[in-house]
């Protein structure tokens, strides 16, 4: 495993992304041109076999050709000491595993995926390359909705020469990598003749295309099974249940899974052209040949039509994904509804990334409020949910962090000195309290029973105070002597007696701080999560919280305060304000999660030049929306990603 800092080649670690039977995956710069890249270190049973690497460097050399938008590129094989690991580009973005975890995937969204999976099949085929082991979650979404589909070709390079020969093994599951206690591919998605062990040709690879797609329309695997033998047995001997599939599902869609999963592969679809020619009349002609002509959306999908009509991958303003609270049960339907939408800003108008969650959702999951800047000043916005328009909550100038009332009838807001409150359907803001360690960057305040507020000032400890009105009281202080520097983002369990809250710890980021419980009844407080910041209670049975710009769900004993089992990812790439930990996201009483994906909000930066000595020189521009420099081989030249535009 390698830590922050390491160093591989030009490449600086900085932290460990992922991890899988091709090797871990860690985040990285790459110094010389000064960009994020993807390291996958090549597992050392691998690595330290000398014949077996030579015929990967040729393999990742051919890899590296490959130059498409839907393919994540190669930049190069590196080495330090006895480490090996793989260049590559890094993908912002959930997997469509991740995202086909959340349940099935809406025709019209699942389409242009699909399409584009199918163009990139294509265009590696069309250079002699096999993928080998396509899968979800070999393939990520970007936040703009494009494929990247990953690991191109890998299965091959790592496999050795003996497996070829071997009849009983196959390019993803070769005797070598058995014996090496690795498992390349997932044999879920393996083709029968890969499953039998023969040789196979791009005809795998659309057996697998075909696999995909089903699980995106169905939210199911079509042959999943408790152990890889399990999986393989099913894919030789079993087809799949076609009654999964959506009632709505085209003819044409149906036929092309068929054919794509002929387990004969001299009857199935011989190109991928072919899928992604069908794919794209099924997107021109949508409703000539749908099996239920009349069945409405909402039948079909099991949502609201008007929101499900929004464009989906659109970030004009904020990109929330809201989605039933059983996506995380074990057990979950796979009729759990998905949304995503957009929610347009006023003109000149920015989301308010604060110091606190500033987007928060209803108790019923009804209405959406949120926190934006439009001019000089921070204001809320409402938006319900079966409305397409968000309207300003009039008077919440300076307003921000929102946070709801236990029935959801009033929402309180933090401004500058002062705690409010305003009827959540709009009305006269009404002061509670003023106090100095309130500003506006406060880290954080909630509503519990009893119609008591707890908050958090810039530093120090939690407050509370009466929603009716009073004088503020402390409630925790920090221990400087065990590294505490603050106590911040409170919320309240379902009892009322009991609060989650983030001790932010002296030279840690929030990564690395803690969450805690807080008893009211007692004073006394106790740690719960080591490594984890701002936590909420979901009426599954978990707590949320974020760590590393992701959202993750720890099965939680609400009567004995324990959590009871390993955390879980529910998202991914979320934004986070770095300076206070908090996350923007929100969750409701019955269980919706709303987020803000990262990405959608670039602050304002200077260009700054540090010589060799470590002197700053400030570059003649102004600040703007900067991201992603780049410097030109000579030196003498800057190339920048300017998020405005301008």
């Amino acid at each position: 495993m390698l830590n922050a800092g390491e160093k591989i080649s030009h490449y600086t670690v900085t932290a460990k992304i992922g991890a899988g039977g091709m090797g871990e995956v860690y985040r990285a710069t790459d110094t010389k041109l000064g960009r994020d890249v993807a390291l996958k270190v090549i597992p050392p049973a691998f690595a330290q076999d000398a014949q077996r690497m030579q015929r990967f460097q040729r393999e990742a050399q051919v890899l590296a050709s490959l130059n498409h938008p839907h393919i994540a590129a190669i930049y190069g094989l590196e080495h330090q000491d006895k480490i090996q690991a793989l260049a590559m580009e890094l993908v912002e973005g959930p997997t469509l595993a991740e995202r086909i975890a959340l349940g099935p995937i809406l025709l019209e969204e699942a389409l242009p995926l699909g399409k584009q999976i199918a163009e990139a099949l294509e265009y590696a085929h069309e250079k002699g390359i096999i993928h080998r082991d396509l899968k979800p979650a070999n393939i990520k979404l970007t936040h703009e909705g494009q494929v990247k589909v990953l690991d191109f070709g890998l299965a091959k390079a790592l496999s050795d020469d003996s497996a070829a020969k071997d009849a009983s093994s196959s390019p993803t599951l070769s005797m070598a990598a058995t014996k090496a206690g690795i498992i390349l591919g997932t044999a879920a998605y393996m083709s029968p003749e890969q499953a039998r062990g023969k040789s196979v040709d791009r005809r795998a690879d659309i057996w697998a295309f075909g696999i995909v797609l089903y699980e995106m329309l169905s939210g199911r695997q079509a042959y999943g099974g408790e152990l890889a033998s399990d999986s393989m047995a099913a894919v030789i001997t079993r087809e799949p249940d076609w009654s999964v599939l959506p009632p709505g599902t085209p003819r044409r869609l149906r036929e092309l899974l068929r054919r794509c999963l002929m387990k004969d592969p001299r009857r199935r679809m011989q190109a991928i052209g072919d899928a992604r020619i069908a794919i794209e009349e099924v997107l021109e002609h949508p409703a000539a040949d749908a099996v239920a002509e009349g069945e409405s959306e909402k039948q079909r999908a099991g949502g609201t039509p008007a929101l499900r009509r929004v464009l989906p991958w659109a970030l004009a303003g904020i990109l929330a994904i809201v989605a039933g609270g059983a996506w995380w049960r074990a057990s979950r339907p796979v009729s759990v509804a998905v949304e995503r939408f957009a929610i347009t800003l006023p003109p000149g108008g920015q989301f308010d990334p604060g110091p606190a969650p500033t987007l928060a959702i209803s108790p019923d999951g009804s209405l959406i409020v949120y926190g934006a800047s439009v001019g000089t000043g921070w204001r809320i916005y409402s938006r319900s949910l079966s409305e397409l328009n968000a309207e300003l909550l009039t008077g919440t100038e300076s307003g921000r962090n929102p946070f709801f009332s236990p029935d959801g009838k009033w929402m309180g807001y933090i401004s500058t000195g002062s705690i409010r409150k305003v009827p959540a359907t709009g009305g006269t803001p009404q002061i509670v309290c003023t106090h100095p360690a309130i500003t506006s960057d406060s880290r954080g305040a909630a509503w519990g029973p009893e119609d008591r507020i707890i908050f958090a000032g810039t530093t120090g400890g939690l407050l509370e105070v009466s929603a009716q009105g009073g004088t503020a009281k402390e409630l925790t202080k920090p221990e400087p002597k065990n590294g505490e520097i603050s106590h911040r983002l409170p919320q309240f369990l379902p009892d009322g007696q009991n609060v989650l809250f983030t001790v932010e710890t002296a030279g840690a980021n929030f990564d690395s701080a803690r969450i805690a419980v807080l008893s009211l009844k007692t004073g006394k407080w106790r740690t719960l999560i080591e490594g984890g910041t701002d936590p909420r209670y979901s009426p599954t049975g978990h707590i949320i919280f974020g760590r590393n710009y992701q959202i993750l769900a720890a099965p939680f004993d609400l009567g004995k305060l324990e959590v009871t089992g390993p955390a879980t990812l529910v998202a991914d790439q979320v934004m986070v304000n770095p300076s206070s930990g908090a996350v923007m996201y929100s969750v409701s009483a019955n269980g919706t999660l709303i987020y803000l994906p990262a990405g959608v909000y670039t602050p304002k930066r200077k260009l700054v030049w540090v010589d060799r000595k470590g002197t700053e020189v400030n570059v003649a521009a102004p600040a703007n929306e900067f991201d992603q420099p780049m410097l030109t081989a000579d030196g003498k030249r800057i190339a920048v990603h300017v998020t405005g535009g301008s």
